[in-house]
């Protein structure tokens, strides 16, 4: 496959970046469908308000899609998304892009009955994404790594939040309990003096520390009996172990995993529903903080 051309209603931007990646630049959606027809799959990569009306045009014309988180706007929208796509038979992925960090692909073999989770996101201010919060911004990638591990419903969301250089919510804390027992605390801040993505969680007799920005996985286990752990760690009885870790950028392994799927028309790693199902926990947040708000009244504690 070969890059066909790149979309921008900013002419000026889609020609720089045409000659960088030595294709062709077109002003809108419909000029380069129109002008090849040989086009095969797309990332849309546009606000989340507009994912449903492009990656329509594109599913009609035959193109398979991979679609930005979040997926949509709502889950209405989402599950229109789920419709096009079965009807129209088409390769569609979303783009979590950390289900392809090298660290949380070690950790999968890893999991055995995950019961608390501890994750921090955090960023510094940047004025890009702020047509969404910072739940649907950051906070969504924890929130479907961690569904992916758990493989349960979720039983209760608690979460607080607030705007601090936005019109939106910028810094939040969620508590999530699932069926299964297992419970998950997040926050997610996009007004930090330093960057953090850091997961952790505890099962039993094993501790697992997950670094997203540093691609690298600390498991500490707890020795049965009196068997001696063979990289015994401050504690005696705790062995310390670094799963090997294949090094790749997750997003060229992303764009590489879609391609496949598209070329060997099979599901994709993340498919719309696991996107839906992040979208549907990040959205219950969302509302959550919102009640929250409400219930504190904190537009007039506002300064």
């Amino acid at each position: 496959m070969r890059l066909l051309g790149v979309v921008d209603p900013d002419l000026a931007r889609a020609d720089a970046i045409a000659r960088e990646f030595d294709c062709r630049s077109f002003g809108s959606l419909e000029q380069l469908l129109t002008t090849h027809s040989e086009l095969r799959a797309a990332s849309v990569t546009v606000p989340t308000i507009h994912h449903l009306a492009v990656a329509r045009s594109l599913m009609d014309a035959g193109v398979d899609v991979l679609i930005e988180k979040p997926l949509a706007t709502s889950l209405l929208e989402a599950d229109e998304l789920l419709q096009l796509a079965r009807n129209r038979a088409r390769v569609a992925q979303v783009g979590h892009l950390e289900r392809f960090n090298p660290a949380v692909r070690a950790t999968i073999p890893l999991i055995t009955q995950p019961m608390f989770f501890e994750v921090h996101r955090l960023s510094v201010f940047t004025p890009r994404a702020l047509d969404v919060d910072v739940v649907l911004d950051l906070m969504i990638h924890d929130l479907d790594i961690v569904l992916a591990f758990v493989h349960s419903p979720v039983k209760e969301v608690r979460a607080v939040g607030l705007p601090i250089l936005s019109g939106k919510t910028d810094i939040a804390n969620v508590r999530v309990e699932f069926e299964s027992g297992c419970v998950a605390n997040f926050t997610a801040s996009r007004v930090s003096t330093e960057r953090v993505r850091k997961l952790r969680f505890f099962q039993p007799r094993q501790y697992v520390s997950l670094d997203y920005g540093r691609q690298d996985v600390l498991v500490f286990t707890v020795a049965e009996g009196d068997a001696q752990p063979a990289n015994p760690s401050v504690n005696p009885q705790i062995g310390m172990t670094r799963p090997p870790i294949v090094s790749e950028e997750p997003l060229l392994a992303e764009l590489k995993s879609f391609l496949d799927a598209v070329r060997n028309r099979s599901t994709p790693v993340v498919p719309l529903e696991d996107g839906r199902r992040a979208l549907a926990l990040a959205l219950e947040v969302v509302k959550n903080i919102r009640d929250h708000g409400h219930r504190i009244q904190i537009d007039q504690l506002a300064p």
